[in-house]
């Protein structure tokens, strides 16, 4: 088994109200930064978990966000391998 980490990036999707990122939005202009156009808010996640290839690694994390981490009809997600090492077989 190999040691995988795993980010997992989950954002509104395009569209649907983000009032967090239009109060970011909001005091950014309000400070000055006036060429900020628009402003997102999401989630990283990073998870460390033992998978028999990267794959796997990607398959799991995807069935995760399906399942738990991400809201299918608000919110799109990205999976992506940030490392990997063999893991102490003992």
């Amino acid at each position: 088994m190999t040691q995988y980490r795993l980010e997992v990036r989950v954002k509104p999707r395009p569209g649907l109200l983000d009032p967090q990122g239009k109060a970011i939005h909001h005091s950014l202009n309000s400070l000055g930064w006036s060429g900020v156009d628009d402003v997102r808010v999401g989630k990283a996640i990073y998870i460390d978990m033992q998978a028999e290839s990267a794959d796997a690694a990607l398959d799991a994390a995807d069935v995760m966000c399906r399942k738990l981490l991400a809201n299918p009809v608000t919110e799109d997600f990205e999976v992506s391998l940030v490392s990997e090492q063999e893991a102490a077989t003992s």
